[in-house]
């Protein structure tokens, strides 16, 4: 037997509504389903997400399925954004970003994205439409980006590799970092595998132990994405911090900063030798472009400029 769900808000009744069987077996997990998008089924398994049909609540994994579908051109899926965004269904209630998902409907013609507006109000401000209310995890949304072949020694056989590829080179520019050098790095520290955990609990693609997890705002080190966010968060920072040197900065994501200033460079430690030239040699190069600083450098290491 089925039931039908309509939400109204302040009288304006959406035409939002999901037909739900009482025992629903999930045909697509979502993670297939985002390597190899189709919009109808991302937003109804979005609305399985949303409302809790067989799956447990999860809004967040809502808006991501949402979000490729809307960016696919789903109006409903638009429509559903700008509906989360409106209540603050898992996030801060946005308004403006509701509306800018409304006026993208409204704009294709969707007599229900205008009237929806017309209740909403016009954006104070005007936003792009994003996926997330933190703009920076836009790309838990990202479907199958083509992406060009990995750094030197990087290798890039396998569907899984490039997927992972496709999401470095969208998000490292993010964070002025060189994504040659990221997937270097996820080579040396995971073998791309997004499952890796170490002996340290170092977890993921970029290997996060928890406290750097929390210290760069990773809430889950087994979502592939979070952990490229986080990880690439950290090789910024480090960058910033020992201006520029990419040799102190690798030992840094090895050892940790305070092992590095504590010797005043490159730990003696033989793991942290052995992972510099590691990713050096998949890297193919031994220095970074130049990146705007993003913390105060260290007070301890002289100088890059200066000799040691």
């Amino acid at each position: 037997m089925s039931r039908v769900r309509c939400r109204v808000v302040a009288g304006l009744v959406l035409s939002l509504c999901v037909v739900a069987a009482e025992a629903i077996t999930p045909i697509l997990d979502w993670q297939v389903l985002l390597a190899d998008p189709d919009p109808v089924q991302l937003t109804e398994l979005a609305g399985q997400y949303e409302r809790a049909i067989g799956y447990r609540r999860d809004y967040g994994r809502a808006r991501q399925l949402y979000c490729a579908a809307a960016r696919l051109g789903d109006m409903q899926a638009q429509m559903r954004l700008a509906w989360m965004y409106a209540n603050g269904l898992g996030a801060p209630r946005d308004t403006d970003l509701a509306a800018a998902w409304l006026l993208v409907a409204a704009a294709s013609g969707d007599l229900t994205a205008r009237k929806f507006l017309a209740y909403v109000g016009e954006p104070g401000v005007s936003r792009k439409p994003r996926c997330t209310y933190e703009s920076r995890y836009d790309a838990y949304a990202i479907a199958t980006i083509p992406g060009l072949k990995g750094g030197a020694g990087v290798n890039m056989d396998s569907p899984e590799r490039s997927q992972i590829a496709s999401w470095v080179r969208l998000l490292a520019p993010d964070y002025g970092l060189d994504p040659n050098l990221i997937l270097a790095i996820i080579q040396t520290e995971s073998n791309f595998n997004p499952r890796a955990r170490s002996p340290k609990n170092a977890q993921g693609l970029m290997q996060l132990i928890p406290s750097t997890a929390a210290r760069f705002g990773v809430k889950d080190r087994t979502d592939p994405v979070q952990n490229l966010h986080g990880g690439m968060a950290y090789v910024r920072w480090l960058l910033s911090y020992f201006q520029g040197d990419l040799r102190l900065s690798l030992a840094g994501y090895n050892a940790g900063e305070r092992a590095v200033e504590k010797y005043l460079g490159v730990p003696p430690y033989q793991e942290t030798k052995n992972y510099i030239r590691k990713v050096i040699r998949a890297y193919g190069r031994d220095s970074h472009p130049p990146i705007a600083p993003v913390v105060a450098p260290s007070k301890v290491m002289p100088s890059p400029n200066k000799k040691r």
